[in-house]
């Protein structure tokens, strides 16, 4: 008897694979999502306990996630051990992959900037000869976005700027503080556009996928969710040359099952996909796949005390709030020593003061922070890295995860463009905070190692040109019609942006484009 087909199987429960089963099954049409990881239990696994009970007082066991910053005691329960899922660097060449398996993959722990792709980056050879285009544009997405922009809430300001599209927004007509305004000002003394900041508020703490998009699809009774399901390969059909299911693994069990399938969805994460695909060898007639690794550099930043603030006196209104530098060069003109953008977080609080920014120990630094405590003003940077064939990923076949699955080589590196990137943003942001009035404590020009951002992405790059990518515009394989990419392995370059809203409104997009040609019997 043969096996029932499922009509869409989803692979990986985040932003992406949450947004592909809520359209396809608001449409009618039945998925099954199969993810890596367990449910979460908010009131287990949210539990916290005093630092007094934790073995390593808060500070995680040493070496345990040697790659994740993020880490700590308190919410090493997130993130996928390295020992259980090992992967290789060289030793020069740093790389930091963050990972979460549970459901709603990364989606729950996001820093919720909300930002629309521009021009820039869709057609960004165009602009400085460097790589190629997008197979789309703005235009293709705008009747997208706005959708994305609902479901996640975003709030911002309409400023008009080419370069950060205005959205959807719930407008944030809030004012300045004093010390932001004075930056603001700044700003336009350098032409340096400072605008409010965009994110995600989400529904009930939290803009997720596991309480924004899969409840939708749960709601249509039409999706079937297999938690601690570890897919090993995506199986093809010989005689038609399509992908016609999985073979999955339970994750406590090792037991191998097959769940068959009319069109596969991967929404794996960047770097797991890219693995998946290339342990299944499929999906690379292109040569492009695990190629074009590229992600944003962040870490670099100055750190400020706003003098009228120290002591206490800061007051009402002089201090608090957030901004957003979108990128602003290489737009009209060219910069020296760099191509492409980058954007800064800035942030201003009436806080404690970060006692690492001060050059001072025992109680010369106490008094020192009681002085500083309230005055704190920082940036810090989101430079698009560019997406070089030579950053790459292979398997390594000699190493192998829990569950016997090749393990991956990461081999990527940045360049002088980063470099000299990062020296314009520290001396332009230094130069705004002198004429802001702010004292510079801090000068850092190092940025952290590739990785670091989370937001890895172009190993499965998009193309109209089968030879250059391994998906066309709409997400679909070009070698396997039944078969799409939704995260941001599809992106052709990086752009600053957090890419997060860029992802789902493809997601959303691609998922359209399937139902459509699911109803005429294309796929």
């Amino acid at each position: 008897m043969a096996q029932k087909k499922v009509d869409v199987l989803i692979i990986g429960s985040g932003h992406t694979g949450g947004m592909a089963a809520k359209i396809l099954t608001e449409k009618g049409i039945a998925c099954t999502m199969l993810d890596a990881g367990p449910m979460l239990n908010f009131e287990k696994d949210r539990e916290l306990k005093p630092v007094h009970e934790l073995p390593y007082r808060g500070f995680d066991a040493p070496g345990r996630l040697p790659h994740v910053f993020q880490a700590s005691e308190f919410n090493a329960n997130m993130w996928v051990d390295e020992k259980t899922i090992p992967y290789y660097h060289p030793p020069d060449q740093i790389y930091n992959w963050v990972r979460v398996r549970s459901v709603g993959g990364r989606s729950p722990f996001w820093g919720r900037q909300s930002f629309r792709h521009s021009d820039y980056e869709f057609k960004s050879k165009d602009h400085d000869g460097f790589g190629e285009n997008w197979p789309i544009s703005l235009k293709d997405l705008e009747p997208y976005y706005p959708r994305v922009e609902e479901i996640f809430r975003v709030t911002g300001h309409t400023d008009g700027l080419p370069q950060y599209p205005d959205g959807k927004f719930i407008e944030d007509n809030s004012p300045w503080s004093g010390a932001m305004q004075r930056f603001v000002n700044a700003g336009k003394k350098h032409g340096v556009p400072v605008t409010k900041a965009r994110s995600a508020l989400g529904k009930d703490g939290m803009a997720a996928s596991i309480n924004l998009v899969i409840p939708d699809a749960v709601a249509t009774g039409k999706l079937t969710t297999i938690p601690n399901a570890i897919v090993r390969q995506i199986t093809v059909d010989k005689a038609t040359g399509l992908a016609d299911g999985v073979l999955f693994v339970d994750r406590h069990s090792h037991r191998e099952m097959v769940l068959k399938a009319r069109v596969v969805i991967v929404a794996a994460g960047t770097l797991e996909t890219t693995r998946l695909l290339m342990i299944s060898n499929i999906c690379n007639s292109s040569g492009a796949l695990g190629h074009y690794l590229t992600d944003q550099i962040y870490g670099a930043g100055i750190i400020c005390s706003v003098p009228e603030a120290r002591d206490g006196k800061g007051g009402k209104g002089l201090m608090g709030g957030g901004a957003l530098i979108p990128g602003f060069r290489n737009l009209d003109t060219k910069s020296d020593g760099f191509l492409r953008r980058y954007a800064v977080n800035v942030s201003n609080n009436n806080g404690p003061f970060d006692a690492r920014s001060l050059p001072f120990y025992g109680k010369e630094l106490d008094k020192k922070l009681q002085s500083y405590n309230g005055s704190s003003f920082s940036t810090n940077i989101m430079g698009e890295t560019l997406g070089h064939y030579e950053n790459h990923v292979t398997l390594n076949k000699d190493v192998v995860d829990a569950w016997g699955m090749p393990t991956l080589n990461i081999y990527t590196k940045y360049t002088s463009n980063e470099t000299n990137m990062t020296k314009d943003y520290i001396d332009t942001m230094s130069a705004m905070a002198e004429d802001a009035g702010f004292d510079i404590l801090v000068k850092n020009y190092e940025f952290n190692p590739p990785g670091f951002s989370i937001h890895e992405q172009g190993t499965a790059r998009m193309s109209d040109d089968p030879k250059k990518g391994v998906v066309n515009k709409w997400n679909q394989s070009h070698d396997m019609k039944n078969l799409f990419i939704t995260d941001a392995s599809v992106f052709v370059s990086a752009g600053w942006q957090n890419p997060t809203i860029t992802m789902c409104t493809l997601a959303m997009r691609a998922s359209d484009y399937l139902a459509e040609e699911m109803r005429k019997g294309n796929v």
